[in-house]
């Protein structure tokens, strides 16, 4: 479930390794795991039920649940209390995943190592699985309520969430990057850049935000992991191109070179590996210097960081 074999940066101490930081969140993440079933509702109907939880609970990176970890217990809030967060979370992404791997958008076949969605379930209810999902997410998100938290602070992480999942955060850029692709727009940087941080690093920022929202962080901490989020969130989706040209499909559990097959804009194609390469690594500094500024600069926000730089997958 979680990943291995991330390297370990040059220089970096052996105990703020992505390594060593997997093996730390290990049993967290096992716990979320095994929870996480729990929130899909049973009194759905069977197939959608079962297409929503083949999605949902088929493994993964779990990057977005790691970084709620990580930032609650940074700020000093149990990890447990970001359950129902890191599955709102999930939920948003798994249906992005499904709906983006449908012949009308990515045309994909594996995700996760296993036959996507469609391929398994039909198109049809591949939607309506990701559909519930995205659904789900809100009300999942709201339990929140139950457990304590102030109705403002819901309030609050609901119109975050929203905003990250929705036409000016993930959709939009999703909607972007179909427009990109096959060369129909010209591409620039700074429209790739401004595609990538809304369909892949809005929702990965929220991840942080959201955590550091529920653990009451003031707004110069907060203003310190949002900037931490932004920079990991483009790091993360650079390395994801990176890995696109340079990985295989036992490795990434999806098929490679697809970017270039479908015609996207990728930063590979616009700027080649190594600048993309020397892009990413900047950006890691500047989630480094983010948690400096934040006093959380021998956190395991560190070690994240480092890992979405190193991952091959």
């Amino acid at each position: 479930m979680t990943p291995e074999g991330a390297g370990i940066p040059e220089g970096l101490p052996e105990e703020r390794t992505p390594d060593a930081f997997w093996a730390r969140q290990r049993p967290r993440l096992e716990a979320f795991e095994a929870a996480l079933s729990d929130y899909l509702p049973p009194e759905a109907p069977e197939a959608l039920r079962e297409a929503m939880a083949y999605s949902l609970l088929g493994g993964g990176k779990r990057l977005r649940p790691a970084l709620v970890f990580a930032t609650l217990e940074s700020l000093g809030t149990p990890h447990q209390k970001g359950f129902p967060l890191a599955a709102a979370i999930e939920m948003v992404h798994t249906y992005s995943l499904i709906h983006d791997d449908l012949p009308a958008m990515d045309d994909d076949d594996l995700r996760r190592g296993r036959p996507t969605n469609h391929r398994v379930f039909g198109e049809a209810m591949a939607i309506l699985a990701g559909d519930g999902l995205q659904a789900l997410a809100f009300g999942t998100l709201v339990r929140l309520a139950a457990d304590g938290v102030p109705p403002g602070v819901v309030v609050r992480l609901v119109a975050e969430l929203a905003e990250a999942a929705g036409p000016v955060g993930m959709v939009g850029g999703q909607a972007l990057d179909l427009a990109y692709t096959g060369g129909g727009r010209r591409v620039d940087l700074a429209a790739l850049e401004a595609m990538h941080r809304m369909k892949t690093g809005a929702l990965i920022r929220f991840s942080v935000v959201g955590a550091a929202i529920l653990a009451g962080a003031g707004d110069k901490t907060l203003a310190a992991l949002s900037a931490y989020g932004r920079a990991i969130g483009l790091a993360f989706q650079v390395q994801d191109d990176i890995l696109d040209v340079t990985g295989d499909a036992a490795a990434l559990g999806k098929t490679p070179h697809r970017d270039e097959a479908l015609g996207k804009a990728t930063y590979p194609a616009l700027v080649g590996l190594e600048e993309s390469r020397r892009l990413r690594d900047r950006l890691i500094g500047e989630a480094a210097e983010a948690l400096r500024t934040a006093g959380l600069e021998r956190s395991e926000l560190r070690a994240l960081a480092e890992f979405i730089a190193a991952r091959d997958r």
